[in-house]
């Protein structure tokens, strides 16, 4: 279909990339930390609407102008790089959790705030886009008559895989989190999450499109 091949290995290799965390596994996990399952089922919602944009833009061939063009990538790559560690340093610095008195001081993120960050978080990434220019070809034969239909279906495929995990770590670490009664713990947990963002968005600037 699409001539598309060797499904089967691309199912495989999708999930155990999926399942590697990155970006937004640390993005989930903090949100579900922060406010439960729901915001972390957002975060991974809006994850997914991310990684459509990129799955639309390698169909149509965007993604292939800015691997192409140092200038195009070198500003999307800043763009990411400056968000992560926004957010990185904003998970520093802001309590987890909130006791009546703090709560009324630090109302939580809305759920559409939840959902548009895990969008930019994935969006932003210019490695997400180069990783669907490398990985999806491998499974498109070359003389395929919808390459761009060939594209979008592996790349729905991908993030569907991608979504029900993503899902279940939201789930996993907001019961794991309802069992971590003291503050500084998840406190801690959370600033540790926020240094390894920053870290990520900082790594994220010295990569090059090969």
């Amino acid at each position: 279909m699409f001539g598309i091949h060797d499904l089967g290995l691309f199912m495989l290799s999708g999930l155990l990339l999926n399942i590697t965390p990155g970006p937004d596994t640390l993005y989930i996990t903090s949100r579900s930390l922060q406010q439960g399952w729901r915001a972390g089922a957002m975060a991974s919602i809006g994850v997914s609407a991310g990684c459509l944009i990129h799955t639309t833009a390698a169909a149509i061939g965007l993604s292939a102008l800015v691997a192409a063009s140092a200038t195009a990538f070198a500003v999307v790559k800043i763009l990411g790089a400056c968000y992560l560690i926004y957010m990185g340093i904003g998970l520093m610095r802001g309590p987890v959790l909130a006791d009546a008195d703090q709560s009324r001081r630090l109302a939580p993120a809305s759920l559409w705030r939840v959902f548009v960050q895990g969008c930019l978080t994935n969006a932003l990434n210019p490695k997400v886009a180069l990783f669907f220019l490398a990985f999806l070809p491998q499974f498109v034969a070359a003389n395929a008559p919808h390459k761009a239909l060939a594209f979008l279906f592996l790349g729905l495929l991908f993030n569907l895989t991608g979504t029900l995990w993503n899902l279940g770590v939201a789930v996993t670490v907001a019961r794991l989190g309802a069992g971590l009664h003291r503050h500084r713990v998840r406190i801690w947990f959370s600033r540790i999450l926020g240094g390894l963002l920053v870290l990520v968005g900082v790594r994220l600037i010295f990569v090059e499109p090969h």
